[in-house]
């Protein structure tokens, strides 16, 4: 079987968005290759003015009301996400986590490393005559995700130059968060023939390569000064 490997474009975030971006793409990806009919849970991100699809579970909460004069719904929220969180989201957040604390650093207050979503099925393997039975996974398709974490502090002052470059680093994120998703969905739907009929599993891993590191700190040391997310 061939393996279809995909490459999605970079994605930079600050450190406190960047879980809930990273959330958005692999779940949105999961739900576009979920094995058999599935239910959609739209889910609008607190970070970014953008909403994803996932697949839906029995104990989703509904939808909240958006309040930006309030944060008493995005409190609410999570505590219900928190106490109902299922199995996919905890295999989603988990490796999450393992991911982040895998980066690598790349220069002053940025941290990098490549994501990547396997797909695979499980096929039984008979060896000693078939006397020994093992099972072998069977990778179908890969997705990779080059991210960049920046933990440059941003701008906090209420004058009109720190209220630009806050929304011009808001905007930034948002517009490279929706180029990734953009991506997947042109991705997704190019080629389904290799897609297995059987079901089958996933797994979230961090691809290191060798040169990750001086390729990522080349396209840091080139980038203008004026693009800091923070």
């Amino acid at each position: 079987m061939n393996c279809q490997v995909h490459h999605l474009p970079e994605l930079e975030s600050a450190t406190s968005h960047v879980r809930e971006a990273l959330q958005a793409i692999l779940h949105t990806i999961l739900f576009i290759r979920s094995p058999g009919p599935v239910a959609p849970h739209d889910v609008h991100c607190e970070s970014f003015r953008t909403t994803y699809t996932r697949i839906a579970m029995d104990n989703d909460p509904p939808p909240l009301q958006r309040s930006p004069s309030s944060g008493y719904n995005n409190y609410n929220r999570q505590q219900q996400q928190q106490q109902q969180k299922s199995d996919l989201d905890r295999k989603v957040d988990d490796s999450i986590e393992t991911f982040l604390r895998s980066l690598i650093p790349i220069g002053p207050e940025l941290m990098a490393g490549c994501l990547t979503l396997s797909f695979f099925e499980r096929r039984a393997k008979n060896k000693l005559f078939g006397l020994v039975h093992q099972e072998e996974k069977v990778v179908w398709e890969q997705w990779f995700l080059r991210v960049v974490v920046n933990n440059t502090p941003r701008p906090m002052g209420g004058d009109e130059a720190s209220v630009i470059e806050r929304q011009r680093i808001q905007d930034t994120a948002e517009g490279m968060l929706k180029a990734v998703l953009y991506r997947v969905f042109e991705l997704a739907g190019n080629e389904i023939d290799h897609i297995p009929s059987v079901m089958y599993d996933f797994e979230i891993n961090n691809a290191k390569k060798p040169d990750d590191r001086d390729e990522v700190y080349s396209r840091v040391s080139n980038m203008p000064a004026l693009i800091n997310l923070g």
